[in-house]
């Protein structure tokens, strides 16, 4: 018998072992012994650790996980959907899609507003970027913002829209967002933040299609260019100015809206750093913002991390009306 076949054979019957243990763990959970099958998860994810069969181990947990969530166990099952995490964490594994909609798939399973749910997500984001100082894998955002849509939760949604590049979806999102929760007076200013937001990332791409997406979809917006809103006009002119990269008419162009801007606070200060990225704008020598406006625009750029990993999401949206 070859090598490969030798290996065949053994991951033959190491699946084979994983499944006849899954087997003895889900009668015991539909036996409603959920402590001893719980114990029972937790004593074999060590034993498949320490003979580094991880494969085995994140399998076993992540089925556990899904099996738990099904009979409402949501502490067992939280605690077995970090123990896929440990697994990841530990066994250096690249960074695959399927793995990703699995982690987004167990979030989804978790109770909205949870401490897990928050810990789980933090953790997940930062195994998605090899434990680097970046904001988490553009895939895994995608995949937790649209789990947030589903879930009303806009808010957040957009969070994860902004760091997964899907300028179409995040508009798609933004159109229901301002559909149903906004006024009609603020229809413009729900895709102005998404697009000041994403150029503020240096998402440019991002930061049109979210704009031409939304203006086209949305059913208060009359077709345009030019639009009847001021600050859609703004946008329009700003994203062609940046294609540009002339100051003299970034400058007149922020000039000239200064009323439409002047509706949010935070559209001067993203402005501000918009000119620094792609107008070679000198940093202020002591920023005009402070407090609060310095703290949220820090957190988009990713500078609000805690010791945990855990992201600054807050903004200064005037249009969170629920």
């Amino acid at each position: 018998m070859s090598e490969q076949e030798s290996l065949r054979c053994s991951s033959g019957r190491n699946r084979g072992g994983v499944q006849r243990v899954e087997g003895k763990l889900r009668a015991s959970v539909e036996k409603g012994d959920y402590y001893e099958a719980h114990q029972m998860y937790r004593t074999l994810f060590f034993r498949y650790m320490s003979q580094a069969k991880h494969s085995e181990a994140r399998e076993l947990m992540y089925n556990g996980a899904l099996l738990f969530f099904s009979y409402n166990q949501q502490n067992s099952a939280a605690d077995l959907s970090m123990l896929v995490l440990e697994v990841l964490e530990k066994s250096d594994g690249k960074v695959e899609e399927d793995i990703l909609e699995n982690l987004a798939k167990l979030f989804g399973q978790m109770e909205q507003n949870s401490p897990e749910r928050v810990a789980f997500v933090s953790r997940a984001l930062k195994w998605s970027t090899g434990g680097s100082g970046k904001l988490g894998n553009p895939k895994l955002h995608q995949l937790l913002a649209i789990t947030l849509w589903k879930e009303q939760n806009y808010s957040e949604s957009r969070y994860h829209f902004l760091h997964s590049s899907d300028g179409e979806g995040c508009a798609q999102m933004l159109v229901e967002y301002s559909s149903s929760r906004g006024f009609r007076s603020e229809v413009d200013m729900f895709v102005a933040q998404a697009v000041l937001q994403f150029l503020c990332l240096k998402n440019k791409s991002s930061a049109s299609i979210v704009f031409s997406t939304y203006t086209e979809k949305h059913p208060s917006i009359e077709r345009g260019p030019p639009f009847v809103q001021p600050l859609l006009n703004f946008i329009w002119f700003l994203l062609l100015a940046v294609d540009g990269g002339k100051l003299t008419v970034f400058t007149v162009l922020c000039e000239q809206y200064q009323p439409s801007l002047k509706r949010d606070p935070m559209y001067n200060e993203y402005l501000d750093r918009i000119g620094q990225l792609f107008f070679g704008v000198p940093p202020k020598q002591s920023p005009s913002y402070g407090g609060l406006l310095g703290n949220l625009l820090n957190s988009l750029m990713g500078a609000g991390e805690d010791e945990d990993g855990e992201e600054a999401r807050e903004d200064s949206s005037p249009i969170e009306l629920d």
